[in-house]
């Protein structure tokens, strides 16, 4: 005989129906970039016929194929896509309905449509970063984040965070002193690689070396995207930049390599399509103590794509997904990136090492005995503040 259904079961409670989430479109912050509609995974969405003001089109939804899986929303660079709960759908456990992007919490939207290209994964870094955010358990008032100048420096100014746009270069010096000055501050430096391996190449190095306790969001778009098209220290050698229009032959930085090189306690690489991979190493660098270093691959396509021929921002999101290769603790002296070549992506390094204050304070201990106060240790309950 055929078991009862738990729903048919005499005495119980019928089980909560499923209500698929309702997939949102912003018509007017869509730039038309294609990668929703690339990469859903139940070919639920196409690029309209008709234009928004901008002259882009955005995508239309098949609602009957849309699951709800969320992808559309954490790839979108525009957060212009959103799963919004339907409803009668029945509550999460410990949350709200969800009625906006997941990113909105966090974002100024004030100060949307952002100033990136369509294209742009820079947009999409930041999806992955507050969904980080959200589930690292740092309350949000703990959070310090500071970038450079450069397409990535802008991240400050969108994000709902105590955030600070400093000078080129000089993004990790400033969060040195804010992280040394806040010790129970979680901070974080998000910035390009120019601003933070050219210019400020000596701060990286330093403070690799040092074990500041720093989270680096570094975006790589192999190129100086704001300012024109120049060499960076990290475009692969024979691609072309505008002070290099036959190729370039200089050896780039394995920012991997070097970051480990130096000391950093956690090194991971992703693209900007490896979405879930990145909020994942994201979760895991704030909450690592010391230097924790996160490389994102994410090329110009203003620039660096268009002086390459190498077509728009779809077209290199496609190029990650059938040429990346994840090699979790792979060497980092082998995972150099070759232009146009294999990518090697994964967490390279990941250990334990004393921080900055935490060899000071030993030092000092060690020198002063007792008459040492350690600095940046937890207040015991009812002593004031020095």
């Amino acid at each position: 005989m055929d078991t009862p259904n738990k729903e048919t079961t005499p005495g119980t409670s019928p089980a909560p129906r499923r209500v698929k989430p309702k997939l949102v479109v912003d018509w007017e912050r869509c730039k038309g970039c294609g990668f929703c509609v690339e990469f859903c995974p139940k070919e639920a969405l196409d690029l309209s016929g008709d234009f928004n003001r901008k002259g882009y089109h955005p995508p239309v939804v098949d609602d009957a194929k849309c699951v709800g899986c969320n992808i559309c929303e954490l790839i979108c660079p525009e957060f212009s896509i959103f799963c919004k709960d339907a409803e009668g759908a029945p509550a999460r456990k410990g949350k709200e309905p969800k009625k906006t992007h997941l990113a909105e919490p966090l974002l100024r939207m004030d100060r949307m449509p952002h100033i990136w290209c369509p294209g742009c994964g820079i947009g999409t870094t930041v999806n992955c970063f507050t969904v980080a955010l959200s589930q690292c358990g740092i309350p949000r008032e703990k959070i310090g984040l500071v970038s450079g100048i450069g397409c990535t420096g802008r991240v400050a100014g969108y994000v709902n965070l105590d955030s600070f746009h400093t000078t080129h270069g000089r993004a990790i010096p400033f969060a040195t002193g804010l992280a040394l000055g806040n010790p129970d501050m979680k901070v974080v430096v998000y910035s390009g690689d120019g601003d933070l391996t050219a210019i400020g190449g000596n701060h990286f190095i330093h403070a690799a070396r040092r074990n500041m306790n720093l989270t680096v969001i570094l975006v790589n778009n192999f190129i100086y995207g704001m300012t024109g098209g120049q060499t960076a220290p990290t475009t692969p050698i024979d691609a072309k930049s505008s002070t290099s229009p036959y190729g370039a032959s200089e050896p780039p930085f394995n920012l991997a390599h070097l970051a480990e090189t130096c000391g950093a306690t956690y090194v991971a690489r992703w693209t900007a399509l490896h979405t879930r991979q990145l909020t994942r190493a994201m979760q895991e660098a704030l909450n690592k103590k010391g230097f924790s270093f996160i490389e994102i691959i994410a090329p110009c396509p203003t620039l660096f794509l268009r002086l390459n021929k190498l077509g728009d921002g779809l077209s290199m999101m496609r190029f990650f997904r059938d040429n990346s290769e994840i090699q979790n603790g792979a060497d980092t002296r082998s995972v150099a990136i070759p232009y146009q070549g294999k990518i090697v992506l994964g967490k390279f390094v990941d250990k334990e090492e004393p921080t900055w204050l935490d060899r000071m304070n030993n030092q000092m201990s060690k020198a002063l005995g007792t008459r040492h106060v350690p600095y940046g240790a937890p207040k015991k309950e009812g002593e004031a503040k020095s």
